[in-house]
């Protein structure tokens, strides 16, 4: 773009040689008005085309965060950031739910159709570029009265035409180019723009599985505690009918019982809500899928490296859409500054022409024309002006918008390990408060059994050893729904050669054809 530019500069020189060219005057012939003309018109063609200033040369934004993520070294891990969800994602259920949303996914599919538009948008604005062609055939037929005839008689003249006629308007200071390569890197802001949409719809797909998962688990839990605690129940009521124990240790027993009951089925309507959030996902009604067991510690994700934040730049999909904002700006101010240079327009035709339908295309008909003309902005008050410094803004714009991407990019990782790092510490904590109220429920009812405590205390111990369990399936399934947010942040996710894009059957325009639009 600055090479363009820097062209268009120095054609100044070439423009006084061929104000020298045309102005001097043919032997013997008078040419003192039009030397006169031609050399006022380039005078001010000259003049507005200074007018315009000399190109701004944007400096490429830095990295507006720290060389490292905090918390972290240098020591490379198993995995890649840039390993696709296939690999990242071994479980062949997830897999299947993942896949299917990449092919039924609404938001996806609409931004799919977006990248369509954007290239039909490019292809355009590329064509203002080129000549237009267009046939044309045409007559007419008129009644002139005798007082407005030459002869003094009433005439009936025709005529008919039929040829070709051609316009195009010469690139020379680079507008239409510049308008073209904004178009272009909106197209690829587009595509990139796809690309996010597919790693957020791929870490929601695997968020919400994890949360199935974690929901199956904390019900069966629910369940093994809601079938203990109605055998509780049921001898409690055999010992108050044998009067071997006081009602009020009954009740107690059915508090616990109604607590676990309630706890189940609040967890299986969250579960139902969670397999609806799933189908929204993927496009389609998700089968009602089994349990699948116990959330692992490990082996349902693998292990990130997530390398250093210069990596960002080429792996966030949004990064990327922001650059590539930036460089359509930094072509719309070439753009603006062009339009203060003269426009020449060239248009023309050729063809036949009779006065008589069966003489269109006899000996001697042949007709054409051409039309060149030169306009000239002098005043327009400021609009080219006010156009130039709104371009410049709009660019200042995307550079700010391109480093605040850069900005909450490191953000997302560095959230992503912190709650990688603690969550773990959290849960490791959370194991031993586990043993340690399993073991208080054990003593609290051997000693209830031995008579030395109130059923109370056995009450407080299982109802604290119930929250326990639920505790540590949440803080595992948090864990593992942090990678996911890891995976994500880092940029990975995005769609590969085998992954079926929604919109690629109703747009049959491959992907990333960036040298021709």
């Amino acid at each position: 773009m600055r090479a363009r530019h820097s062209e268009t500069i120095s054609r100044g020189p070439r423009i006084a040689l061929l104000a020298r060219e045309f102005s001097s005057p043919a032997p013997g012939r008078r040419t003192v008005w039009p030397r006169a003309l031609a050399c006022a018109g380039l005078s001010l063609a000259l003049l507005v085309a200074g007018c315009a200033g000399p190109a701004s040369h944007v400096a490429a934004p830095v990295m507006p965060v720290p060389g490292r993520y905090p918390g972290t070294d240098t020591s490379p891990s198993s995995l890649p950031a840039t390993a696709g969800w296939r690999e990242y994602f071994p479980d062949p259920t997830l897999q299947n739910l993942i896949a299917q949303a990449l092919r039924g996914n609404r938001d996806l599919r609409v931004a799919a159709l977006r990248v369509a538009e954007a290239r039909q948008l490019w292809r355009l604005q590329h064509a203002d570029a080129l000549p237009a062609f267009a046939a044309q055939a045409g007559g007419d037929r008129a009644r002139v009265p005798a007082d407005l005839s030459l002869t003094g008689r009433p005439m009936v003249t025709s005529q008919y035409q039929a040829g070709i006629a051609a316009s195009w308007e010469p690139d020379f200071w680079g507008r239409f180019g510049s308008q073209d390569e904004a178009a272009r890197q909106g197209y690829l802001a587009s595509e990139e723009g796809r690309d996010a949409v597919t790693v957020l719809l791929v870490s929601q797909v695997a968020d919400a599985y994890l949360g199935l998962r974690e929901l199956d688990e904390r019900i069966a839990i629910a369940n093994q505690t809601l079938a203990s605690r109605a055998e509780t129940l049921r001898i409690f009521r055999r010992r108050v009918e044998a009067g071997a124990t006081s009602r009020l240790n009954l009740t107690q027993a059915q508090v616990l019982h109604d607590q676990a009951q309630l706890l189940g089925e609040q967890l299986s309507q969250a579960r139902e809500q969670q397999l609806n959030a799933l189908a929204l996902l993927v496009g389609e009604p998700v089968p009602l899928l089994a349990a699948a067991g116990p959330l692992p510690d490990a082996g349902l994700l693998r292990e990130l490296d997530p390398g250093l934040p210069s990596g960002l730049l080429l792996r966030r999909p949004d990064i990327m859409a922001a650059e590539h904002r930036l460089l359509a700006a930094n072509a719309s101010i070439e753009a603006a500054r062009a339009a203060f240079f003269p426009r020449v327009s060239l248009t023309g035709s050729f063809g036949t022409a009779s006065a008589s339908l069966d003489g269109l295309f006899s000996a001697g008909s042949r007709a054409w024309t051409f039309s060149p003309a030169i306009s000239l902005p002098i005043f327009d008050g400021g609009r080219l002006r006010a156009n130039l410094h709104a371009t410049e803004a709009r660019q200042a714009i995307a550079v700010a918008n391109y480093e605040k991407a850069i900005q909450s990019a490191f953000r997302d990782v560095a959230d992503a390990l912190a709650a990688g790092r603690w969550l773990a510490a959290q849960q490791a904590v959370a194991a031993g408060t586990l043993a340690a109220q399993a073991e208080r429920a054990r003593l609290s009812q051997l000693r209830y059994d031995n008579g030395a405590a109130a059923f109370l205390e056995v009450l407080d111990a299982q109802r604290d050893l119930l929250a326990a369990r639920q505790l540590v399936v949440q803080l595992r399934r948090a864990l593992l729904s942090s990678r996911v947010g890891l995976y994500a942040a880092l940029g990975g996710g995005r769609p590969d050669s085998s992954d079926a894009l929604a919109g690629a059957p109703a747009n049959p325009l491959s992907p990333r054809e960036a040298g021709n639009p």
